[in-house]
């Protein structure tokens, strides 16, 4: 079997040194989205290394990379076709503001294996930390097309009720066309998102636009709609990816605030509102 369950779970957990400078924060910014209309202020301050300050989202590539998943692939006792792997969801917990620049230690490990019958699901824990102490934790869900079915726990149910009544809040975005382009350069190089091949290999039509970009372009929808545009303000942040995303596509996203919390429901606006994003929750002061 490529996925060892008893192995993956057994394993020493991995610590890497990751760096990043501005310059990784301005990419990761621009590869969201940021910067329209370019000279607007509120923009500024994620486009222009003067007013810099970096959208939590970022802890999902600092580095170079998704963490959560490459590194979940190559643990001991996980041999998987890249094509048969789907990001399934992503949580992250702040400790404190992300600095602009900085090195700091990211370890990881797999915390669970969920046998979903017709697929697995791993789960890849990463702490970062700096010589000030935590940063954050990222959670990933990694979910394997054809590699479930040995008996093994279901694992808990992700998906909660919908939010209820009219949202508080609505709000579009449009993607670039060459979005998963520019996003990739922020260092997820998974040819799902700019091969055509690979893509059709992997059952898409074309290539789709990375989870983790839908996933950014939503927190900044909540930081700038409902909190002020201040980035400190997130404590944590959580979703389910409950489908894809086509660069050039309109994101509508549906925003319900309440005390400490801001529940989203995104979705793709040509597709009849096909759900994109789904079980997500902003937690903020």
């Amino acid at each position: 079997m490529p996925i060892d369950a008893a192995k993956a779970l057994a394993a020493e957990p991995r610590s890497r040194e990751i760096s990043w400078t501005r310059k990784d924060v301005l990419l990761y910014h621009l590869g969201i989205g940021a910067g329209v209309p370019a000279t607007d202020p509120d923009e500024l301050r994620y486009t222009l290394e003067s007013r810099l300050h970096v959208l939590p989202g970022f802890a999902t590539v600092a580095g170079a990379g998704s963490p959560g998943v490459i590194s979940g692939l190559s643990m001991p006792g996980v041999e998987v076709d890249l094509a048969r792997v789907l990001h399934g969801g992503q949580a992250l917990t702040l400790h404190r503001p992300i600095p602009v620049e900085g090195t700091a230690t990211a370890t990881g490990r797999i915390t669970a294996v969920y046998d979903k019958g017709t697929a697995a699901v791993l789960v890849m824990r990463t702490e970062v930390a700096d010589a000030d102490g935590p940063l954050w934790t990222g959670e990933a869900q990694i979910f394997v097309r054809g590699e479930g079915g040995w008996g093994g726990d279901r694992g808990p149910s992700a998906r909660t009720a919908p939010p209820a009544g009219r949202p508080d809040r609505v709000v579009e975005r449009r993607l670039r066309e060459d979005q998963a382009l520019l996003y990739r350069l922020s260092g997820d190089w998974n040819p799902l998102h700019a091969d055509p091949g690979f893509a059709r290999l992997a059952g898409f039509e074309r290539p789709v636009l990375h989870g983790l970009c839908t996933y950014g372009v939503t927190l900044k929808a909540v930081v700038d709609t409902l909190l002020g545009g201040d980035v400190s303000r997130v404590r944590s942040y959580a979703t389910r990816f409950a489908g894809v995303v086509y660069p050039g596509e309109t994101l509508r996203i549906r925003l319900w605030a309440s005390e400490g919390s801001v529940r989203a429901a995104v979705s793709a606006v040509e597709r009849d509102d096909a759900p994109v994003l789904a079980d997500t929750v902003v937690r903020h002061r």
